[in-house]
């Protein structure tokens, strides 16, 4: 199960740390907001190829951590 994600220089996202509990976890928002950001940086996590165009504009490296407990 993921507990934390940290997502930091990707596309839109500055840095984000979020931490999830144990059941059901939802990622609510407008859009526009970066949810499918997050959906992509979870799959980059998880061993997805990712595209060097996800980094943010301007930032020469992006960063995607998570722990799974």
């Amino acid at each position: 199960m993921l507990s934390f994600l940290r997502i930091e220089n990707i596309a839109l996202i500055n840095s984000i740390e979020a931490e999830f509990g144990p059941g059901l976890n939802l990622l609510t928002g407008e859009t526009g907001s970066g949810k499918s950001i997050i959906v992509d940086s979870l799959a980059a996590l998880t061993g997805e190829r990712v595209s060097t165009d996800l980094i943010k504009e301007g930032e020469r490296s992006a960063r995607i951590e998570g722990v799974f407990s």
